[in-house]
């Protein structure tokens, strides 16, 4: 068994009401998700980050590594722990607990899969893209991340940090704990990251899984757009670096969704510019 969704079930039946209320948005954290042998199973066979397929999202805004490519992700993984995140029995759960209905899987994990960040490694605050990158009617509207992190310490940071609409201050942070489940909805001003850059050992990183859910939409019925990632308060010159990164990411969006071409490609980019060194 991956999930108990008896034990699952009974969690969302008591909590949909404090996800709906949940400030700075709609979120929830769930912890011993999965069955545990389960989860210990997911971390024994979590990929190096050297292993072949990952995308390195290496830039201003980003620091940190995915590996999307299902037939790459190992079997463990792909067959039994997505499987069962893209099922319909955890869909029925989810659109219970958001109470958005029908909900959408992204069997393709356009930028979700496996995540994983090193000693240094950070994601500057944002609200995600709102359109699938290949189906200009899916609208994103729910994030799961599960964390796969066994004795993560305090000082390693690495907090998931979800921001006021107005971006004026932190008001939730998540430590990503092993086998920790976060839901949260993904609207317009759903700002969230981990900014700061982790300090953990060099043989240490923070693992997580990552899935998103759309609905399909009516074509201008929803405003698309690039992941917006936002300055904080004391962030000083950065702010207009962060700025002019999140417009060149919106060009390569656009042209992701009009060319069809994927993550892979900007990571051969930020590779070569890596190599040049």
């Amino acid at each position: 068994m991956i999930i108990n969704f008896n034990k699952f079930n009974n969690k969302v039946d008591s909590f949909k009401e404090r996800y709906k209320n949940a400030e700075p948005f709609p979120h929830i954290i769930f912890d011993d998700f999965l069955e545990l042998d389960a989860a210990e199973q997911a971390l024994k066979v979590f990929p190096k980050i050297k292993n072949k397929g990952w995308i390195h999202y290496v830039h201003v805004n980003e620091k940190k590594h995915g590996l999307n490519k299902l037939e790459l992700i190992p079997e463990f993984i792909r067959e039994h722990v997505i499987k069962e995140l893209n099922s319909l029995a955890f869909i029925n759960s989810l659109e219970h607990l958001t109470g958005i209905q029908n909900l959408l899987p992204d069997t393709t994990i356009e930028g979700g899969g496996i995540h994983q960040s090193e000693n240094g490694g950070y994601l500057n605050i944002h609200a995600d893209f709102t359109t699938h990158p290949h189906k200009k009617t899916w609208r994103r509207r729910v994030n799961v991340l599960v964390y796969l992190n066994k004795n993560w310490e305090a000082s390693y940071g690495g907090d998931l940090e979800l921001w006021k609409k107005d971006m004026s201050k932190c008001e939730v942070k998540i430590s990503p704990l092993f086998n920790r489940i976060v839901v949260f909805n993904t609207d317009e001003d759903s700002y969230h990251g981990f900014p700061d850059p982790i300090q953990c050992p060099e043989d240490v990183t923070r693992k997580s899984i990552a899935l998103y859910y759309f609905t399909e939409e009516k074509v201008g019925s929803f405003k698309r757009r690039a992941t917006n990632y936002r300055a904080r308060p004391n962030d000083g010159f950065k702010s207009v670096l962060i700025w002019i990164d999140k417009k060149m990411i919106a060009v390569y969006t656009r042209l992701k969704g009009v060319l069809g071409i994927n993550d892979d490609f900007i990571s051969g980019v930020l590779n070569s510019f890596r190599r040049k060194k």
